[in-house]
């Protein structure tokens, strides 16, 4: 139900084109959209009812703003400019570059052929995209070898080692006509729009006359070369009898998902295939136009000279904005490939949700089977905790969180025991607990579904006597339980701590197992920092006039006790540490480093 604040906006809205901003309770924009008609599209937000995506967008909308166009192709371009400037979380985003790798001419004097990711308005030529770097890095040395036009970095006076290669026309050492560069310039297009007749025709004569001359090594070079010619430029199917650069875009829709694909014609044949996966809160023609003008929006795309879209996509706007053609195929190859493209879209949606429900079972569906193993209701988070020490020393504890059946890294904690010296397990579980849920308790925090203890009766028994004892909280506490081998068994819980066991080969035990193995290998790696920081200060702390301010200093200076011991006396002196401390951390430290290496020997 809209808030009397929303519903008495709604009845200002125009019936005119335009955006609209929604907003969270932050005043936060969390999605932007377009429409013909403001007052119909913002309405039908508020007075309808939504599933997925959609209804977490309405129930999070606290309030929201319009903005009236003159025309529709306005609010278009109004659009994507405010889903780049405040990057709504509920729009459909597009990262700013693609990485796709362009072959560049440079627009130069003198110019180069390169690879490149990053598209600029700088009247260079540019060709692509490839489908990898490796794929337009073959083509540029191709074209290297048969093209050439300048390798290297200018005049320098004497001819470049590819000058003498056959791959540079030689501004290293004269200057080379701007009509030569020119003629390379053409035929290099020619080639990569698809025309190889004329290449192949002059490599097959150079390389019988090269045979016929014996000089065989430069024959299997150009035999090299018309073959990368067949492996590659011909070896795809021709798509069309022109040679027109297109790019193609088609979608699928289901539960909330958009599927999308967009295929890359070039030289006639498919260069290149890009899909993308959206779960998306508007119709599928706004949210499909949304992507293209975003696709196109950003530097590192490359404007075809024609795209083709399937039907109900509103191709006179989107071709206005662009300034090319954008097309509707409504027969032959081009619809053929658009069906393919929708095929394709919906095979990826369809396995996409394949591993949703196996995602699922895997998490929120393990959630479920170790809430009903437990007898208890459904829940969402469980906090675990795990003990690590060397003989009683360094005692420290670590918390994992797990929500939905997932680890959550950002809610891990880290505990140093600072009450207790010695390894008591139920002091330590004490320690932590308390300061854990005092915590939540002193800052409202929302309390975990189930605490997970990793070990026995001893423990659960400590954390049950501080949760309601001294804190009143009543929160289920499970202890995992290992076996003889070490490796996850069964879950105590209960007034009597019964043992409940998990069937082996299902998602909840294989949950237990991933957060017990969690808990303990980020216990362990704190223990291990702690252990190491200790160990470093307490060899400084031995050293007679060594206290906690010099111990810092040299630490912060030094990083670690070898490269004090590497360091001279004098490099300690500068710290303002007195010359004899300074010589007598020298001599300790050496001293020790020599009873190390000699114990390491024995």
């Amino acid at each position: 139900m809209a808030s009397e604040h929303i519903e008495h906006k709604l009845t200002l809205l125009p019936p005119l084109p335009g955006c609209y901003l929604m907003k969270d309770i932050n005043s936060q924009i969390i999605y932007v959209g377009k429409a013909k008609n403001l007052r119909n599209r913002v309405r039908s937000y508020f007075k309808s009812s939504h599933e997925g995506k959609t209804a977490r967008l309405v129930s999070e909308i606290a309030d929201f703003e319009t903005i009236v166009t003159s025309t529709n192709k306005e609010s278009f371009l109004l659009e994507i400019t405010l889903i780049q400037k405040h990057q709504p979380y509920y729009n459909i985003k597009l990262k700013k570059g693609t990485g796709y790798p362009y072959i560049k001419i440079t627009n130069e004097r003198d110019p180069q052929i390169v690879i490149t990711g990053d598209i600029k308005k700088d009247g260079a030529y540019y060709f692509g995209p490839y489908p990898n770097v490796y794929a337009a890095e073959e083509t540029l040395h191709f074209i290297q070898k048969v093209f050439p036009l300048r390798r290297c970095n200018g005049f320098q006076g004497r001819p470049c080692l590819y000058y003498h290669m056959g791959q540079c026309l030689g501004a290293c050492f004269q200057e080379v006509p701007e009509e030569k560069y020119q003629h390379q310039i053409t035929r290099i297009k020619s080639f990569l729009n698809g025309n190889t007749g004329t290449i192949k025709k002059r490599l097959t004569d150079e390389m019988q006359q090269a045979a016929t001359d014996m000089q065989y090594e430069r024959a299997a070079e150009l035999r090299d070369q018309l073959h990368y010619i067949e492996v590659t430029v011909e070896k795809q199917k021709i798509i069309f009898n022109d040679k027109t650069p297109r790019d193609l875009f088609n979608f699928y829709m289901d539960k909330g998902w958009l599927s999308i694909q967009v295929f890359f014609i070039r030289q006639a044949r498919l260069m290149k295939r890009e899909k993308r996966l959206f779960p998306v809160v508007d119709d599928a023609t706004e949210e499909m136009t949304s992507f293209i003008m975003q696709f196109y929006n950003r530097k590192n795309n490359v404007l075809p000279r024609e795209i083709l879209v399937p039907a109900g996509l509103p191709t006179q706007e989107i071709s206005e904005i662009l300034g090319i053609p954008v097309r509707t195929p409504q027969r032959g190859e081009k619809k053929n490939l658009l069906a393919m493209a929708e095929k394709n879209a919906r095979l990826v949606l369809e396995e996409k949700f394949r591993l949703l429900e196996l995602d699922e079972r895997k998490t929120t569906g393990a959630m479920k089977e170790l809430t009903d193993a437990l007898g208890l209701p459904a829940g969402r988070k469980i906090e675990a905790f795990d003990h690590s020490h060397i003989q009683g020393a360094d005692l420290v504890s670590a918390m994992v969180v797990f929500v939905d059946g997932q680890p959550n890294k950002k809610l891990y904690r880290k505990y140093k025991l600072t009450t207790v010296d010695h390894a008591d397990e139920t002091a330590s579980t004490q320690e932590v607990i308390r300061r854990r849920y005092t915590r939540l308790l002193k800052e409202h925090k929302e309390m975990p579904d189930m605490i997970f203890m990793d070990g026995g009766v001893i423990q659960m028994n400590a954390v049950k006597e501080v949760l309601e004892d001294e804190l009143g909280l009543t929160i289920p506490v499970v202890g995992m339980v290992k076996n003889d081998h070490h490796k996850t068994a069964d879950l105590l819980f209960g007034p009597d701590d019964a043992h409940i066991n998990l069937d082996p080969k299902s998602q909840g035990f294989y949950l237990v197992q991933r957060i017990q193995d969690e808990v303990h290998r980020f216990a362990i790696t704190f223990h291990r920092q702690v252990h190491t920081k200790h160990s470093l200060s307490s060899r400084l702390d031995e050293i007679a006039g060594v206290g906690p301010k010099t111990r810092n200093k040299l630490l912060k200076e030094f990083g670690s006790i070898t490269k004090i011991a590497q360091a001279s006396v004098d490099d300690i002196h500068e710290l303002g540490i007195a010359k004899p401390t300074a010589q007598l951390i020298k001599v300790s430290l050496q001293k020790n480093a020599e009873v190390a290496k000699g114990s390491s020997h024995d």
